[in-house]
């Protein structure tokens, strides 16, 4: 009898994706690669801060319309003028991203074993935010077919970290009730936790070689990654040998 499949889930923004690549389409605009390059910075740090504001509220808005206002209060900020074809043009270009140099591998390794891993993606993003930026993107887009699913949160009307997003992945994946089958991939220490604090496995994307910092885990009762690489190349590896099977 053959062993069950896992699952493996992975963040698309900031883990397979590489958001940093919009400050050089800022810099078209602005003309000052140093204020592009922040104005991204603060743009993804307003993204991420506007989701968990709202979530804390009970109010669900979807993350295309979040991830435009942060950008406009990133803008506002930097005293950057952004005209209303300045936004289409870059989320236009946010549909459009790359992968990460490693990533690569990774989606390679997935495809030799098919046979005994489903692989999804999991985010904020609501569904045709996501499917664009899968078909769009000139790297990812070649994946495609890899992936069994992408699962948004939208569906509950809630974003990461509340625990609802990781029990509708779990219902999505087909595991419930056995939740250690199911394996988020991030390289967002806080969705990490998140995952974890909800029974799935884990691997924390660390690229900046900074370790585990986040003790948040350890106040709600010593919660850890399942998994620490320094890319998602490597936390496939780890995550395929950790289930069993060797590559």
């Amino acid at each position: 009898m053959s062993e069950p499949k896992i699952a493996i889930a992975f963040d698309l923004y900031g883990t397979l994706l590489a958001t940093e690549s919009m400050a050089t389409h800022l810099g078209k605009i602005c003309g000052d690669d140093k204020k592009a390059q922040e104005v991204s910075t603060v743009w993804r740090q307003y993204q991420l801060q506007y989701s968990w504001r709202i979530n804390a509220m009970g109010i669900y808005r979807s993350f295309r319309e979040i991830t435009e206002a942060a950008l406009q209060q990133a803008a506002d900020e930097a005293k950057l003028t952004l005209r209303p074809e300045h936004i289409v043009e870059l989320m236009r270009d946010y549909d459009a991203l790359n992968l990460f140099p490693e990533v690569q591998f990774a989606l390679d390794a997935l495809e030799a074993v098919h046979d005994r891993v489903d692989c999804y993606i999991f985010s904020n993003g609501p569904a045709p935010m996501i499917h664009a930026s899968v078909a769009n993107s000139p790297t990812l887009g070649k994946y495609a077919k890899l992936f069994k699913g992408e699962i948004s949160v939208e569906e509950v009307q809630a974003f990461k970290p509340d625990a609802r997003v990781y029990d509708h992945l779990v219902r999505e994946t087909g595991h419930e009730g056995h939740e250690e089958d199911v394996w988020l991939v991030s390289a967002n220490a806080w969705d990490v936790v998140g995952a974890r604090a909800r029974g799935l496995q884990a691997a924390f994307v660390d690229r900046k070689g900074a370790g585990w910092t986040d003790r948040l885990g350890d106040v709600i009762g010593g919660i850890k990654p399942s998994v620490i690489a320094s890319g998602v190349d490597r936390a496939v590896i780890e995550i395929l040998n950790h289930s069993g099977g060797h590559y």
